[in-house]
């Protein structure tokens, strides 16, 4: 029997791919892929921080290469992200970089104690039209991020944002540039249809940049944004003094990086394994994160969590392990050490194709076609949380659609509290509640009873209903209370287990233990001595 039942689960969890020739190549490819997409970025993330360009690619080698060997979910990739560059701007311009450097350590130690006590399992409190929402939204945001791209180079000191303060492409520039964009993710599109040795990203970058070397095309590249030539990170603890002021600056910005982080990692999880046909991992990814970001704060990093356009990249070229994700790691390490001067001769136009093609992916087109099908609460959801996206960030997008949803969620729960009538042979009116009995239904409950015209014995039958929190005892104590000031009887019956529970908690309830267990209760509620007795 246990051989049957190892056998029958075995068939239905995903398998590990095997580890052959074909597959390790797979791997190391798309690695390579993730990795030159990663480059742009990571400056862009750094200039948009305040920080010099190695201070991003750090963080992106480092966050990159430990989640990648203990992170949750194989085939995700994680680094310097804008969401969170946003949020340190400010610390680095009041207290300078040291000062990140700590709140990224503090961040870290938050997420390796969100991962220890298991919290990384909220995550799927996030409803599905929130998903679709974050995706769209995040599509959005990518696409608007490449939207730089096409301005005229100009400095990084200039600008803060390396090449998003010139003025916009025109004219041949714009053609060319255009043209070749749009190259890059014609090649792409037809690569798997020829062949799948190659991820079809790399394909796109590598025909596209050898037409630009090749011809000699004065496009904007890589090196145009910033060098990326540097040495290996140094170990360096945060240069801050030790005093309960320095951790009055940095906790709250460790706070809000360490929640972003984690709620676009986890989200990030989900997406990636409903992919990848995996799930589990969130606090394992929790901690991963944590010890990432520790170890990132005293190499010179600026912190990160997961990419949602690079693991994409990642997982649709093939890759499947933790291979991937380390050899990423260790070619963007080679491209500081020693392959600069080629990596900065790439043109910005194949990485934007290549992050077009992310887009096209990523975002929930048949969400466009649902939103007349689905609730109008989970249409509002989705639009909402893909504007709120696109205005601030994923995280407060992710909030604020789930306290949405639960609000929507206890109105529409709220307006269900019904109740049919009848009276025995006896003359007792029987009221049969049906619908949860919480904060949101507690005054309509109170509204189905006419204690002033009803008999002496009433009966509230609860077979069809759920008590659920204090609010709803109160609303029961009160409702007594009433027929005890007509002088008549009330009678509570066919509570559910964890009911009678929290009923005996409530303190001012006394339940008697011998009530039937396999009909569950059935009580009087004596009005003048505050006891529920059992029958």
């Amino acid at each position: 029997m246990t051989r049957l039942l190892m056998a029958a689960l075995a068939d239905r969890l995903p398998q590990a791919p095997t580890l052959d020739a074909a597959r390790l190549r797979t791997e190391v490819l798309s690695g390579l892929t993730v990795a030159l997409a990663l480059v742009p970025e990571a400056v862009a993330f750094a200039f948009v921080a305040g920080v010099h360009p190695l201070v991003g690619l750090y963080a992106a080698v480092i966050v990159g290469l430990i989640t990648a060997l203990i992170g949750g979910r194989p085939g995700m990739i994680s680094g310097a992200t804008g969401a969170l560059a946003v949020v340190m701007v400010s610390l680095v311009a009041q207290h300078g970089v040291e000062y990140l450097f700590a709140a990224v350590v503090l961040m870290g130690l938050i997420q390796i104690a969100a991962g220890i006590f298991r919290l990384g399992k909220f995550i799927r409190l996030v409803p599905h039209p929130v998903m679709l929402g974050f995706v769209n939204g995040l599509a959005i945001v990518i696409f608007l991020a490449q939207l730089s791209q096409f301005r005229v180079p100009g400095t990084a000191e200039a600008t803060g944002h390396g090449l998003g303060g010139g003025e916009w492409l025109s004219g041949l520039p714009l053609v060319l540039m255009l043209g070749l964009v749009a190259l890059t993710m014609a090649v792409i599109w037809a690569t798997p249809k020829l062949t799948r040795v190659i991820p079809a990203p790399l394909a796109g970058i590598s025909l596209t940049a050898a037409l630009v070397i090749g011809f000699g095309l004065d496009v904007p590249r890589v090196g145009d944004m910033a060098s990326i030539e540097g040495g290996w990170p140094a170990f360096h603890l945060p240069a801050v003094p030790l005093t309960l002021e320095t951790l009055q600056i940095i906790l709250p910005y460790a706070l809000i990086l360490a929640a972003i982080g984690l709620i676009e990692s986890l989200l990030t999880l989900n997406l990636v394994g409903e992919i990848t046909g995996r799930r589990g991992g969130a606090s394992k990814e929790c901690v991963a994160q944590g010890v990432a970001n520790t170890v990132t704060g005293v190499f010179g990093g600026m912190g990160g969590c997961a990419m949602i356009g690079q693991s994409m990249i990642n997982v649709n070229s093939g890759a499947r392990t933790r291979i991937s994700g380390v050899v990423a790691a260790l070619f963007l390490m080679s491209f500081i050490l020693v392959g600069a001067p080629l990596i900065e001769q790439i043109p910005l136009a194949a990485l934007v194709g290549v992050m077009f093609m992310v887009v096209i992916g990523t975002f929930a087109w048949n969400s466009l076609t649902i939103l007349r099908r689905v609730p109008p609460t989970d249409a509002v959801v989705i639009v909402l949380v893909t504007a709120v996206t696109v205005a601030t960030d994923l995280a407060t997008a992710v909030v604020v659609g789930v306290i949405v949803s639960a609000l929507a969620y206890a109105w529409q729960n709220a307006t269900r509290i019904r109740a049919t009538t009848r009276i025995t042979p006896e003359g007792a009116k029987v009221y049969q509640i049906s619908g949860p009995l919480f904060f949101g239904s507690a005054a309509g409950f109170s509204e189905l009873f006419a204690p002033e015209t009803d008999p002496a014995l009433v009966v509230a039958d609860f077979a069809d209903s759920r008590v659920a929190d204090q609010s709803a005892l109160q609303a029961i104590e009160a409702m007594a209370l009433r027929y005890e000031a007509a002088g008549k009887t009330l009678q509570l019956r066919h509570l559910s287990r964890d009911c009678h529970r929290l009923l005996s908690r409530a303190g001012h309830l006394m339940i008697d233990s011998d009530d039937d267990p396999d009909y569950q209760i059935a009580a009087d509620y004596d009005v003048r001595t505050g006891i529920l007795g059992g029958h």
